[in-house]
């Protein structure tokens, strides 16, 4: 089953009550939290998505889908596990080597949270696949992270589908998501080779009807 987490990034101001609440009774599975610190990339969101996750918290029941672009993970994972997220993703590319990375991974699960592993469109997927078993979740991103509105980057299409042949054949049972350039061209070609998890800001948010597009969107 396809599920879509909506990225809130790109929401209006003192419109949040009106989306928030429209995007639940659209179904939206998941509320994407695009952290950034203005360091692991330029945007600054830091401050706006705590304050945004505060808010959702109070008056939806749906889960957080919240994804690190940060450089100073720990300290994100405290400010953020504080909110009961359902997941945190971090970058593999934020971390030193792969024992921080597993560090990081115990560190999530201590605080009672799913974990999910990202990589950058330029990081190959084989090395993360030692990684594999120990996350819940593994975001591809599609685009380089940190801007919204981007195009899709197609040779990832690829990196989804290799990743996905390997998940099947060591028989491991994680989700694959998506993000970056997710609309309702590129989503048929992104479930096809193996994403199950579809994040789209852009291209639901300036929709006339979030219901009817994140309907598409899960087909």
């Amino acid at each position: 089953m396809v599920e879509v987490s909506t990225s809130i990034l790109s929401m209006k101001e003192k419109e949040e009550i009106k989306t928030i609440m429209g995007l639940e009774t659209a179904k939206t599975d998941y509320f994407h939290i695009d952290v950034m610190d203005g360091k692991f990339v330029e945007k600054n969101t830091y401050e706006k998505m705590i304050e945004y996750s505060s808010y959702i918290k109070r008056i939806s029941n749906l889960p957080l889908d919240v994804h690190l672009m940060v450089k100073d993970i720990k300290k994100a994972i405290y400010d953020f596990t504080a909110l009961e997220p359902n997941i945190i993703t971090f970058h593999y590319e934020a971390c030193k080597n792969k024992e921080e990375v597993l560090e990081i991974i115990d560190l999530i699960k201590d605080n009672h949270c799913r974990v999910g592993i990202a990589v950058k469109p330029d990081t190959k997927i084989e090395e993360i696949y030692e990684i594999l078993p120990y996350v819940h979740m593994c975001l591809i991103m599609t685009v380089e992270p940190g801007k919204g509105g981007q195009t899709l980057i197609t040779d990832m299409l690829e990196k989804i589908k290799k990743l996905k042949t390997y998940v099947k054949e060591k028989q491991l049972e994680i989700d694959i998501e998506v993000d970056g350039g997710i609309n309702l061209n590129t989503a048929e070609r992104v479930k096809n080779v193996g994403a199950n998890i579809l994040v789209a800001g852009t291209a639901i948010l300036k929709a006339v009807d979030y219901k009817t597009i994140i309907e598409e969107l899960k087909k």
